[in-house]
């Protein structure tokens, strides 16, 4: 096949000399055609919104809009809230109004197989948002490397607390890809880094009062617990509200501190950085995330390709399989002083670049 360059300056990579960011694949006849004045039509993408009940989520969701009007693409949405059969009839319901393209975010990535291949069967290429398959096909998956996620945390608090001690990992879903890349990676990281540490690992789905439940069991059991791994931004409001009532929201030198570290990078994370409430979060692009998974959606129905290697936005195509690339995204690590943290280099919470303080 005859490689090309992607007009539209999406990305190009070149690795030892060869180009591998992208290739052409057709001029996606159908797809894109041209009005008597020689305007190319705006293609249709359906998008699934995963939840509206959390800050990242609803952050995202504003994001989709604006990325589509700036890329010249008509939009179908629909809302799956968290509920695999709902995402489902979503995609058949996208389907059924002439999508070219879909875009979702399924939070069971077990469960989605069917709905790939039936998209696969109509040709409507699927880009998945932050989640990875665990089977079947898609043109492309926008995500971070949540396995970086679980190592950042490890490292930062295994330097705060000087490699002793016990920390809690408050746990997403383990039937996501990302709750299962994150606490792996967290326990892998902190058995190899900080033997010292004690991790008590919480499955908490998601669910932020479920998450405080069990981080309060745990504190009572273990009072001298010093450090929290949250999975997600889902469990701020609670630990923080646990912590004040133990009366240990305190400041970072007060030896009674339990340092914090979350996931998400929304805006309320970055206020508390800054008040000495938590410590540290790794930013998920949520911008980022809207920006390129509806870039690949047009460029998948203009008929182009991609190819693994580096990116001219800050990220990495890897192949997760064959008949799935993945486009990981930048995901910083974000503290109060902008320090490095066992070889970690971070960026401090008020960094205009990152995406929770650029919101309204």
């Amino acid at each position: 096949m005859t490689r090309r360059r992607l007009a539209l300056g999406t990305f190009l990579v070149l690795s030892a000399g060869l180009a591998t960011g992208c290739a052409g694949g057709g001029d996606g006849a159908g797809d894109t055609a041209a009005d008597g004045g020689g305007a190319a039509a705006k293609p249709l993408i359906g998008v699934d919104y995963p939840r509206s009940d959390t800050d990242f989520w609803n952050s995202y969701i504003s994001y989709v809009p604006k990325f589509a009007d700036e890329q010249q693409s008509e939009l179908k949405t629909t809302n799956s809230q968290n509920d695999i059969a709902k995402l489902t009839a979503n995609v058949q319901s996208l389907m059924s109004q002439g999508v070219k393209g879909v875009v979702m975010a399924p939070q069971d990535t077990a469960a989605v197989a069917p709905t790939l291949q039936q998209l696969e069967a109509k040709k409507i290429p699927a880009v998945l948002v932050d989640t990875r398959p665990d089977t079947g096909n898609a043109f492309m998956v926008v995500r971070a490397d949540n396995r970086a996620y679980g190592e950042k945390a490890c490292k930062f608090l295994g330097e705060k607390l000087s490699g002793k001690g016990k920390v809690v990992m408050l746990e997403g879903d383990l039937a996501s890809i990302n709750g299962r890349d994150r606490t792996e990676a967290f326990n892998e990281c902190m058995k190899a880094n900080y033997p010292g540490i004690t991790v008590f690992g919480e499955a908490t789905n998601w669910d932020g009062a479920l998450a405080s439940q069990k981080l309060q069991t745990r504190l009572t059991a273990n009072p001298d617990i010093k450090g929290v791994y949250m999975e997600s931004s889902f469990a701020l409001a609670g630990t923080l509200q646990l912590l004040k009532q133990r009366d240990l929201l305190v400041p970072p030198d007060d030896p009674k501190h339990v340092f914090v570290i979350s996931n998400d990078g929304i805006p309320e994370e970055l206020k508390d950085i800054a008040a000495g409430n938590i410590d540290a979060t790794v930013s998920q692009p949520a911008d980022l995330y809207a920006k390129y998974a509806l870039m690949y959606a047009k460029a998948a129905i203009e008929g182009k390709t991609f190819q693994p290697g580096a990116t001219d936005h800050d990220s990495t195509i890897i192949q997760v399989r064959p008949g799935l690339l993945e486009d990981q995204l930048s995901a910083p690590l974000v503290t109060a002083d902008g320090g490095t943290y066992g070889g970690v280099p971070s960026v401090k919470h008020d960094d205009k670049s990152l995406w929770g303080n650029n919101l309204g």
